[in-house]
């Protein structure tokens, strides 16, 4: 009978304190302190700021929100930009549609397809991501100290760069 490897505690820890997982925890803590400020920003409309409050707003729609183009985008490029499919994208789309942030208009390059744009509503929407975004980062900053955010940033922007190239196939 084959005998499982006998690691030592030290081997272990790496199971739970490995990069991606704490990029993950990171990522997880970070949305989650957006979509508070978001819930309680005074100038996000009421009925979305009770939506994200009783935590109907995820993360996955927040990807519109990060990748929807300000001119409009088709749905296609969104689910592009996302990292995810169309079906998927389109099941977002449809939700943010129905809370009132986008619209599906005429595309004027082509009769046939559909571009998603942000309503007034949306743009309030975007603002208060852009404020909710600029404070968690603040508080980052104020947690770790400025010079190991910078750090922490630079070598993010670099890895993640890193990622596309490779999705490029470069």
């Amino acid at each position: 009978m084959r005998q499982p490897p006998v690691f030592s505690k030290t081997t272990q820890d790496w199971r739970q304190l490995h990069l991606g997982r704490l990029l993950g925890h990171a990522m997880r803590r970070f949305d989650a302190r957006v979509l508070h400020l978001m819930a309680h920003n005074d100038e996000v409309p009421l009925a979305l700021s009770n939506l994200a409050a009783r935590a109907q707003v995820s993360a996955a729609h927040i990807h519109i929100t990060r990748h929807l183009a300000l001119q409009g985008s088709r749905l296609s490029e969104l689910a592009d930009s996302a990292g995810m499919t169309k079906q998927a994208m389109g099941d977002l789309v449809t939700q943010c549609e129905a809370w009132g942030l986008v619209l599906r208009t005429a595309d004027p390059s082509d009769a046939r397809a559909r571009r998603i744009v942000f309503t007034d509503t949306g743009l309030a929407w975007l603002r208060a991501f852009e404020h909710a975004v600029a404070q968690a980062e603040a508080e980052f900053r104020q947690e770790v100290g400025n010079e190991v955010a910078t750090v922490v940033s630079l070598g993010l922007e670099a890895y993640a760069g890193s990622y596309t190239d490779l999705e490029l196939g470069a």
